[in-house]
């Protein structure tokens, strides 16, 4: 080897004659120069900037991906509220049949317990797209049938104010500093209120309906969604305190379509004429 080399014409240059001319050693050849190495390859620092989950080109890809299928979700439903709303042959049918309405409630249920706690399922394609889309269909029925109850113009105006909030709040979540996602036991804490004064409700409201405690409920479930819509949305950004894996763009998507969903279902509540 080269070193070998470098040490055997030191010693003999200190046996040599002073003034005597030294012969400089012959450089390795390729092979010796690179005997025991491997073929060329990324060092560890750059293989975590290149595959890292937090490297600026998979996130981005990721949130286009979310928004893609949370976009298609939000059309459906739409179309669904529409033809629910507009449609007085097919607003009659639902009404009287109810049993379609506690049908889609049990499919809504069971898929976003197996999207939400089955990462396999979840995480699978085209399963999880499978899944994601009854899941979508579900709840846009029942919120399709909810909306049916209400004034066409009480509808529309709703629609037009959840989007401008979820607009507002997605611009807000992108643009600020402030890093809602460590506020998460403030969201535990306010939910645990709003699951216990939702069973108050369900207890006091079926023996008299008190219109001033159904317009509150409202009002703080909008505000606790409007939060959550926050929370989610920084969750895809990646450079907040608690970030959402790309592979979880099921899950991801899931979070704010509910949020959304929830925030005009509130609004409805709080804004909405109900038909005669």
């Amino acid at each position: 080897s080269l070193c070998c080399q470098l040490s055997l014409a030191n010693k003999s240059s200190n046996g040599s004659p002073s003034g005597q001319a030294l012969v400089a050693p012959a450089p390795p050849s390729y092979e010796e120069a690179t005997a025991g190495t491997s073929a060329p390859c990324y060092s560890d620092v750059e293989m975590l900037t290149e595959f890292t989950w937090d490297d600026c080109n998979i996130r981005r890809v990721f949130i286009r991906k979310v928004y893609t299928i949370l976009l298609i979700q939000l059309l459906v439903t739409l179309a669904i509220v529409a033809l629910f709303t507009f449609c007085d042959p097919v607003k009659d049918y639902i009404q009287t049949n109810p049993g379609w309405y506690w049908a889609s409630y049990a499919v809504f249920f069971v898929t976003y317990l197996t999207l939400s706690c089955c990462s396999t399922p979840r995480r699978q394609f085209p399963w999880n797209l499978i899944l994601l889309a009854i899941f979508t269909l579900s709840l846009s029925y029942m919120t399709g049938m909810l909306s049916s109850f209400y004034n066409t113009k009480s509808v529309v105006m709703c629609l037009g104010i959840t989007v401008t909030v979820c607009l507002l709040v997605t611009v807000f979540s992108f643009q600020t500093k402030f890093d809602v996602t460590s506020y998460q036991g403030v969201l535990f804490v306010f939910c645990t209120v709003m699951f216990i004064s939702g069973l108050m409700m369900a207890v006091v409201l079926p023996f008299q309906y008190v219109p001033w405690l159904d317009a509150i409920y409202a009002a703080l479930g909008a505000i606790l969604f409007t939060m959550f819509l926050a929370f989610d949305t920084q969750l895809l950004m990646g450079n907040k305190r608690y970030t959402i894996s790309p592979e979880e763009y099921v899950f991801a998507t899931l979070n704010i379509y509910i949020d959304i969903i929830y925030i005009f279902s509130f609004f409805l509540q709080i804004f909405g004429t109900k038909r005669d």
